[in-house]
């Protein structure tokens, strides 16, 4: 696919699988001219060409606080005060470190994640990866229906009239043919988001103690270990989703910015995760103020029952607000995570998915979209189904899955052939090793305590201690025998450099000791994953019983 002429310049060819990818950035508050390559010289084109931009980050992000962030956050704060604050703070640079990388990718690149995974890894490790994100992909958005459930019943509105209007709300928002329009649509739920403030200054939480634990780690005084690093990965699982990293690429692909637009994309970003390390501290800290002292305290439920013990803390108003906003951020979550499924699909099997199209003209892409809406909502009206074990489930099975993922996207981006001056410098490969290896320790963790239920602090920090030591050690051996010496990446005329067509691109080769790893990787999150289910599954019997 080649690019149309600008200013008497030869076409240029692109990798984009999609015409509607090319054409002027349309945003919620902005357009941006295709042929615009001129500088921003002042402070107001400066905050114009933002306000165009800005969309994809902040949206992936406070999708992020979603159904499964209400339950998971107000767990921690219901069940452990305020203890395990310092938990988001730690994750902030690894939200912008993952993320960041997927929006160069997105920008340099203009191919969805799916679809680079396929290309450069071939079929079987693609299959794997869309495998995965369609699977947990369709239990999120059933927790997302749960969320609005839950938030229903605290209103007082009929159940299923509610969940057919929110269900019909999202398909129909998405289905207009107008990326403009659903932007403007999502703006419009992430401003709603910010209903948790005033629930905040109402209850008001203590900001001493609030300050104390986020910039202090510490453990809850009570509480079974095991429970509690159940509860960590919970927390990572619902702060970095692996449908993060395919939405966001895709996103951007599909609001058609460039890498002339980085830096505004990456303050978009960190817009983005200023707001949901926010209201994940709200959350938390306001639950941890309305239950302690209660009967309640440490007995979480769900987020219903966190609505009621507001109300019945700080006045049915709050309680109002909290239902309202988490509704809000389950139809932001339930939008954003079946949009990068549909996406992800659109690569796979390469048919046409943009949101500038019209349903008409690319039914399979709004098909997938729309179905896996009416089946979560469908799934929902069940009587019976453990509402917040399952919302639990779901946010620890992707903190088990995200190593898997984020391999691949640090894989890609230190592919020469896709990003080239763009791709990864040696201190972020540092980094984001680091936490892979991070992210893989606790769900070894998880998985000792399920198959060893009383599995001690003393066990789980020595699983913790020498797994460090383990990555450490192999980490100084590879130095010894291979020191890596790579060049100085020469990063002159990146803001013009764009990834070649796809069919042009050199087979990328796996070394032997990466296929390796990545094999291992993946038996091993199979079983942890396995083994999660079985463990929800005992919590579930022993809820029943």
């Amino acid at each position: 696919m080649t690019n149309l002429a600008l200013n008497g310049a030869p076409p240029r060819a692109t990798a984009h699988l999609d015409d509607a990818y090319l054409g002027d950035i349309i945003g919620a508050f902005g357009t941006i001219a295709r042929d615009d390559t001129g500088t921003r010289p002042n402070w107001r084109r400066k905050l114009m060409t933002l306000a165009a931009i800005i969309g994809p980050g902040l949206i992936v992000m406070v999708g992020d606080n979603d159904a499964g962030a209400f339950g998971t956050y107000t767990q921690a704060g219901q069940n452990y005060g305020t203890s395990l604050l310092w938990t988001l703070l730690l994750l902030v640079p690894v939200l912008y470190v993952n993320q960041e990388m997927v929006l160069r990718l997105g920008a340099v690149t203009g191919v969805g994640h799916a679809r680079l995974i396929f290309q450069r890894f071939g079929r079987f490790w693609g299959a794997f990866s869309v495998i995965d994100l369609f699977l947990l992909n369709a239990l999120t958005i059933v927790t997302e229906f749960i969320g609005i459930t839950l938030g229903l019943d605290h209103l007082g509105v009929p159940k299923v009239a509610g969940v057919a209007v929110a269900a019909v709300l999202i398909v129909a928002a998405a289905s207009t043919g107008s990326f403009r329009r659903f932007e403007r649509f999502m703006m419009v739920l992430v401003f709603g988001s910010l209903l948790l403030i005033p629930v905040a200054l109402a209850i008001h939480p203590p900001a001493g103690q609030i300050a104390h634990d986020v910039l202090i780690p510490g453990l809850p005084a009570h509480g079974r270990l095991s429970e509690v690093i159940l509860l960590i990965i919970a927390i990572v699982g619902t702060t970095v989703a692996p449908w993060q990293l395919f939405f966001q690429q895709s996103y951007l692909i599909d609001k058609r910015i460039g890498p002339r637009f980085m830096a505004y994309s990456r303050i978009d970003l960190w817009v983005g995760i200023a707001v949901v390390i926010v209201g994940g501290v709200a959350m938390m800290a306001f639950t941890a103020a309305a239950f302690a002292g209660t009967a309640a305290a440490g007995h979480f439920t769900d987020a219903g029952a966190v609505a009621r013990g507001i109300a019945a803390h700080g006045g049915r108003l709050m309680g109002v607000l909290f239902a309202v906003a988490l509704i809000d951020a389950s139809i932001i979550g339930a939008s954003a995570v079946s949009l990068s499924t549909a996406y992800a699909i659109g690569d796979t099997f390469g048919i046409r998915h943009s949101l500038h199209r019209s349903p008409r003209d690319s039914i399979a892409f709004y098909l997938v979209f729309a179905g896996l809406i009416a089946v979560a909502a469908a799934l929902v009206l069940i009587p019976g189904t453990p509402l917040g074990l399952l919302t639990n489930a779901v946010q620890s099975l992707a903190g088990v899955l995200l190593p898997s993922a984020t391999v691949f996207l640090l894989l890609l981006c230190n592919d020469k052939t896709v990003l080239g001056p763009w791709r990864n410098g040696r201190w972020l490969n540092l980094f984001t090793g680091a936490v892979i290896a991070m992210l893989v320790l606790l769900s070894v963790i998880l998985t000792a305590s399920v198959l060893v239920p009383d599995l001690g602090a003393g066990t789980m920090l020595w699983i913790l201690g020498g797994g460090l030591g383990i990555a450490l050690l192999g980490w100084g051996v590879q130095q010894l025998v291979a020191p890596v010496r790579a060049a100085p990446i020469d990063r002159t005329g990146r803001d013009d450099w764009r990834m070649p067509p796809l069919d042009t691109l050199a087979p990328a080769t796996l070394r032997r000791g990466e296929k390796a790893w990545l094999t291992v990787l993946r038996l091993y999150l199979v079983v942890a994953g396995g083994l999660v289910l079985i463990r929800i599954g005992q919590l579930a019997l022993t809820h029943q019983l």
